[in-house]
């Protein structure tokens, strides 16, 4: 992957509705530092939260069969997000595949290109 290439997925994870503020914030932050001096750091820190949020499918899978997770999504869409989830560790997924961590996930893959 090529730093053009993590620039975008970048965006794609701040245009994520399942992208948390924080993480949102600093991915913006990263973006306006690429070319800058403060590049490795902050490059360095994207990496560091994302390593913290990109979730495993299992994690996603006992988020959404907890009771915090059915308090905070509902009770029908945390249902279905777990019964999604069943199908993809039964299908081999290791990783959330959710529209945030997708590229986040790509983005720690390729990592070193940004390091």
């Amino acid at each position: 992957m090529t730093k053009t290439e993590i620039i975008e997925k970048v965006k794609d994870l701040i245009a994520a509705p399942s992208c948390y503020g924080p993480l949102k914030a600093l991915a913006k932050e990263w973006l306006e530092s690429v070319g800058t001096p403060d590049e490795k750091a902050m490059s360095a820190k994207l990496v560091a939260e994302l390593e913290a949020d990109v979730q495993t499918a299992e994690d996603s899978l006992r988020f959404f069969e907890s009771e915090t997770g059915k308090k905070i999504v509902g009770e029908d869409f945390a249902a279905q997000m777990a019964a999604h989830f069943r199908e993809l560790i039964a299908s081999g997924g290791k990783w959330c595949d959710c529209p945030a961590c997708t590229p986040g996930r790509a983005i720690l893959d390729n990592k070193e290109v940004i390091l």
